[in-house]
């Protein structure tokens, strides 16, 4: 495969450094997991059961993320990490603490399934955060060792928070997952919008559940990539399955401007949990993507996801091959 397209789809950052493993020859899917898998153990600090849904972004010609470990007291607290080259991690093994101007907002009870995005001038991180039941927490940071905390972006109970790259209609903007308080039953994604982080409007319907394996609820999973086809949105659905939730995802092209229209969505889910790592763990079938990283002059595009809450892994699409398959196969 070349290096270089003929036509340059991704509008982004260059990163020549993403972690990239070649598809194999057998490989007849659009998406493929690394052979090094899981990259990141249940138990890489001392005190974690388990590592896994976190979020990875290029810093400094390097990495950084910020991870979610459930503790051996099963707390479920949020870390920051640093990586040379993606794939080994080096995870802080104290929480990460939220410095917060208002201390009920910044009473931490509970946090999870983080998403960090470069917007303008710093890096913005939104989690499922608790207070009083889980809503969409929001910070920022420069330099992931210092984060501040601002007001929750919306009322409880809502999941997967997930903030594009750059302001649409001149205001910041995001998806998220309207829930209840315990295993959701439901969900579609939604669109708001807000002028400065703060107040949220102009909610907009996305996408509904829809059959097979994305027919009991969905989630949006990586920050949006900007392409010259629409917004490419990686996402998970959940079907029930005789024996519990099932955890697979797919993918989507939302319009630029108005990012609430779906111009394509994939009917055959690109990745399900099937390897030992996805099916056996604290919660089995289970393959929750909740980042990715993509150089923008190849395509190369390398999506972490969580594999049965337990372990963080890795898989890799090329960008324009994977808009064939959605464009190719969309409901």
């Amino acid at each position: 495969m070349s290096n270089i397209n003929k036509k340059q789809t991704v509008i982004g950052e260059t990163v020549p450094n993403v972690p990239w493993e070649d598809k194999p020859a057998d490989c007849k899917t659009v998406v493929w997991r690394s052979e090094r898998n899981p990259i990141i153990p249940r138990d890489l600090i001392p005190t974690s059961n388990s590592i896994f849904n976190s979020a990875v972004v290029p810093f400094n010609g390097e990495f950084a993320g910020v991870f979610r470990c459930d503790n051996t007291a099963r707390r479920m607290e949020l870390h920051s990490g640093r990586s040379k080259d993606g794939v080994s991690w080096q995870i802080d093994p104290e929480p990460l603490q939220f410095s917060c101007d208002d201390p009920e907002i910044g009473n931490f009870v509970y946090g999870y399934d983080p998403r960090v995005c470069w917007i303008e001038d710093r890096y913005y991180v939104m989690w499922c955060n608790g207070y009083h039941g889980p809503t969409i927490g929001v910070a920022y940071t420069y330099d992931f060792e210092e984060f501040h905390q601002l007001e929750n972006a919306l009322l409880p109970f809502n999941r997967n928070g997930v903030p594009f790259p750059r302001k649409i209609n001149g205001n910041y903007a995001m998806l998220s997952r309207p829930s209840d308080n315990g295993h959701t039953p439901f969900g579609d994604i939604f669109y708001s919008e807000s002028p400065d982080m703060c107040y949220w409007g102009r909610h907009r319907h996305v996408m509904a559940t829809a059959g097979g394996w994305q027919s009991t609820k969905i989630g949006a999973g990586p920050i949006p990539i900007e392409t010259t086809e629409g917004w490419l949105m990686i996402y998970h659905g959940v079907l029930t399955s005789c024996n519990g939730f099932v955890y697979s995802f797919g993918a989507a092209l939302l319009d630029i401007d108005t990012p609430w229209k779906v111009l394509y969505r994939t009917r055959p889910y690109i990745l399900s949990p099937q390897k030992l790592y996805e099916c056996v763990g604290d919660v089995p079938n289970v393959a929750f993507p909740c980042a990715a990283v993509c150089d923008a002059p190849t395509g190369r595009l390398a999506i972490y996801y969580g594999g049965a809450d337990t372990v963080v892994c890795l898989a890799f699409a090329q960008v324009d091959e994977l808009i064939g398959f959605i464009k190719s196969n969309s409901m």
